[in-house]
């Protein structure tokens, strides 16, 4: 099979089109014929060794993808060769990878391959953070910065769902006409220079959380524009810079500043929990309630173009790897 994969993790330009055995499933896993595989931010970083959790070498990117079941292993029931699927993988660009089937989970008939493919760490992540992390009630006011990525856009799609009033901050007008298409009630630009002035005429009573995948110097703006008991959930540091905040500033505001790890809380503590919560938003997409967006999309022979493109910030929802056809 085809694969992309690098021996070293130093640049971009490592990873290179090899030719690869084509893998047996195991004792409870899958063979997947992949359709596409989604790339976010984090795997741009796994891919070049600045991720917290490091790949083993070689390395092939990519760990969530959509496709069909090519072949099932000993144990597997109730998944039949040929059903559309997303799963999460080790090595999703290529064009088969193997999955356990305890992350595999069949698509709604109205959810497409390109949808699939970078739906569940995003749309998981927001529904976590929202729901389980800030307790987001109906009516409350939810700030999402770096709202035209891939989970920005799941959170601004999530936080209107559990009937919040949401405003997204994004960098251009083409970005921010791309959140107020997905639902939100108003968007603002990140330029700091009186931010906090522009935000209180759009909410004057202030904002009861913030979804912040960036923490960049939006940060303390941010959190100083919190109500009594807000939440500022940090899910990310897309800025590249980790800043600080004031300890007085969440005692003088009874506010809280809440971490959200979708990877530990899926893979290390709650997974039950984490699959019930895929599952329910999956259902979602099935009656209509929700319609992921799809970012930019590269071909198999774009795979450096696509692992730039998603380091680079500059994406209106979750890049995503093509790899059908290759």
């Amino acid at each position: 099979m085809r694969a992309i994969q690098a021996s070293d993790l130093s640049s971009i330009d490592s990873y290179q089109p090899v030719e690869l055995p084509l893998p047996s499933p195991g004792r409870g896993e899958v063979r997947l014929k992949v359709s596409a595989c989604g790339v976010g931010y984090v795997d741009a970083l796994v891919a070049l060794g600045r991720y917290q959790v490091k790949p083993t070498l070689p390395h092939v990117p990519g760990g969530e993808v959509a496709g069909w079941i090519d072949a099932v292993g000993e144990g597997v029931d109730g998944l039949a060769v040929g059903k559309r699927v997303l799963a999460q993988v080790n090595g999703g660009f290529a064009q088969f990878a193997l999955a356990q089937i305890a992350s595999v989970r069949g698509l709604p008939d109205r959810m497409s391959m390109a949808q699939a493919a970078g739906f569940r760490v995003n749309y998981v992540t927001a529904l976590h953070a929202l729901r389980d992390r800030a307790h987001l009630k109906p009516g409350e006011t939810l700030l999402v910065i770096g709202a035209a990525g891939g989970t920005g856009l799941a959170a601004v799609q999530i936080g209107k769902l559990l009937g919040a009033r949401v405003i997204g901050v994004a960098s251009t007008e083409a970005k921010r006409a791309a959140v107020q298409r997905q639902g939100a009630d108003a968007t603002l630009d990140r330029e700091p220079e009186g931010w906090r002035e522009r935000l209180k005429a759009i909410a004057p009573d202030g904002i009861d959380v913030v979804f912040d995948p960036v923490s960049g110097p939006l940060l303390q703006l941010a959190f100083r524009s919190l109500r009594w008991g807000g939440r500022h959930l940090v899910i990310g540091f897309a800025s590249g810079a980790i800043p600080a905040l004031p300890v007085n500033l969440p005692l003088l505001k009874g506010a809280a500043l809440v971490g959200v790890d979708y990877r530990q809380f899926a893979a290390v503590y709650e997974a039950a929990y984490a699959g019930q919560e895929l599952g329910e938003l999956l259902d979602w997409v099935a009656d209509g309630r929700l319609d992921p967006p799809v970012g930019r999309v590269f071909g198999f022979d774009q795979y450096r173009e696509a692992l730039a493109f998603a380091l680079s910030g500059e994406g209106i929802g979750k890049t995503l790897f093509e790899v059908a056809g290759a």
